[in-house]
């Protein structure tokens, strides 16, 4: 550094003095002629030229020690001048530095600041990410679980209705059996009133001249016949024989009069075509009767309303009490189901059979539970066999009801196990019961017998005729019941 310096003020020194010197040439020339400067410099060529000269190789050295310099400026002002000069530029360079150490503090605060917040932000996402991960395995464990509730829901539902569908099942027998039990106790009280009677009879008749009881006797005397019971598909009771025996006591004491007597013994015991056949054969008791219907070897047992005008009505179709559960399978509607006399379903079959052997219109009466009745009749009503699932064929209608069946005019038979129905999910298991279904009905006579009228279901699934009282009412008795139409008019 001191090195530098000391060159430094050497060529400041020496161009000073090139300077002066200068200077002096041309203060020396000052006031001459040019044209004599120009002489005198030519003169001073041609001396030069004229005269010997030397050249003396003088041997490099180097420069060790300290450097003398004359000059006409005292040596102090030149130090101090070199000094300031290099003091300011010192200070120049300090402050640049300075500023640039400030600057670069300053970016390697904010660059720390940064990195801090990066770290921070680092250790916040592993965070979140160990969180989001703890949460993403709750949700999937929630959602097993709730997997899992479901199938055991569905399952418990299940086996509820399993379980439902066996006591319905269950009460029904008991009900049957009970029916069968009054039945046969009424059996034995009349048998004994008859024995009775019998008994006393006999002891009124003298001695001599005993009256001999055929067997077949009180069968002859008392409409309708009494006939071995055929198998019916149908769950039936035995009432025709008690409804015999019923008649017979008020009339024993003129049973010798009424032997020789034809008015029971020319009317045909059957079996008819329908019920209609039976009441122009005489037989205007409202019961059960032996029908076969044409082209068919099928023998059935029908109740058959001989009261209602003009009488002649077969039965297909009754709800009264809500004894027999309705919510059944293809066969049993198929084949049928319930009491004779009470509750029951004739069966698709057999409404096939007897609609099909001629023009038969359908009769439809309801009553609600403030003894309000109504009817609907359809000039004609048939159903197609098995293989076109009972499709329903409907005729005109007529009454005070309002139509709540046309509707269902040439849909198929619906049952839980069937779904013929145009809804996109099986009608019968939200209606419970069997039926034409649409999507779904505006009448469903097979459907869940409510007592009381109004009911709360999650379904409209009671035993309602939508034009009568609405679908969120069930009837009270509703009966279905078929007769000849020859003059029918679709």
């Amino acid at each position: 550094m001191k090195t530098v310096a000391s060159l430094r003020l050497l060529l400041v020194v020496v161009v000073g003095a090139l300077a002066g010197k200068a200077q002096e040439f041309e203060s020396s020339d000052e006031g001459k002629d040019p044209e004599f400067l120009y002489l005198n410099r030519y003169k001073r060529a041609t001396d030069a030229q004229d005269k010997c000269t030397y050249t003396f190789i003088v041997p490099q050295q180097k420069v060790t020690g300290a450097i003398c310099v004359n000059s006409k400026e005292p040596e102090t002002i030149l130090d101090s001048r070199v000094n300031k000069q290099e003091i300011e530029l010192l200070n120049n360079e300090l402050l640049k530095q300075k500023r640039q150490i400030e600057n670069l503090q300053q970016i390697v605060e904010v660059d720390g600041g940064i990195v801090n917040e990066v770290k921070l932000l680092r250790k916040e996402s592993r965070n979140m990410n160990s969180r989001v991960t703890q949460l993403y395995m709750q949700l999937l464990h929630e959602i097993i679980r709730k997997r899992d509730n479901a199938l055991e829901l569905s399952q418990l539902e299940n086996k509820i209705l399993n379980q439902t569908a066996e006591m319905l099942q269950l009460t029904t027998k008991y009900k049957d059996l009970e029916h069968k039990y009054q039945h046969l106790f009424t059996l034995a009280t009349n048998q004994s009133i008859v024995i009775a009677q019998l008994e006393e009879y006999c002891q009124r008749v003298p001695p001599m001249k005993p009256i001999p009881l055929p067997p077949q006797q009180s069968n002859k005397m008392f409409p309708p016949p009494n006939y071995n019971r055929f198998v019916n598909q149908i769950s039936t009771n035995e009432i025709q024989g008690d409804q015999n025996l019923k008649a017979l006591p008020p009339t024993l004491p003129t049973m010798p009069a009424v032997t020789n007597s034809p008015t029971f013994t020319d009317k045909p015991s059957g079996p008819w075509r329908d019920c209609l056949q039976a009441l122009e054969d005489g037989h205007t008791t409202s019961t059960i009767y032996l029908v076969k219907p044409d082209n068919t070897n099928r023998l059935m047992q029908v109740w058959c309303d001989q009261r209602h005008d003009p009488g002649g009505w077969t039965v297909i179709q009754r709800r009264l009490d809500g004894s027999v559960n309705f919510f059944r399978n293809w066969e049993n509607y198929k084949q049928g189901f319930g009491n004779l006399d009470g509750e029951y379903w004739l069966g698709l079959e057999n409404i096939y059979w007897l609609t099909n052997q001629g023009n038969y219109k359908l009769l439809v009466t309801l009553e609600d539970w403030s003894g309000r009745k109504v009817f609907a009749e359809y000039a004609s009503f048939k159903v197609e066999p098995e293989s076109e699932f009972y499709k329903l064929k409907l005729g005109r209608y007529n009454g005070n009801a309002g139509d709540s069946f046309t509707w269902h005019n040439g849909k198929q038979f619906t049952t839980l196990d069937r779904d013929h129905d145009i809804y996109t999910a099986n009608c019968a298991h939200y209606q419970k019961g069997g039926w034409w279904y649409n999507a779904c009905a505006h009448s469903n006579l097979n459907g869940v017998w409510y007592r009381g009228g109004h009911y709360r279901s999650r379904y409209q699934d009671g035993v309602y005729w939508a034009e009568f009282r609405g679908g969120s009412y069930s009837l009270k008795k509703v009966v279905m019941m078929i007769r000849p139409n020859p003059n029918t008019f679709h």
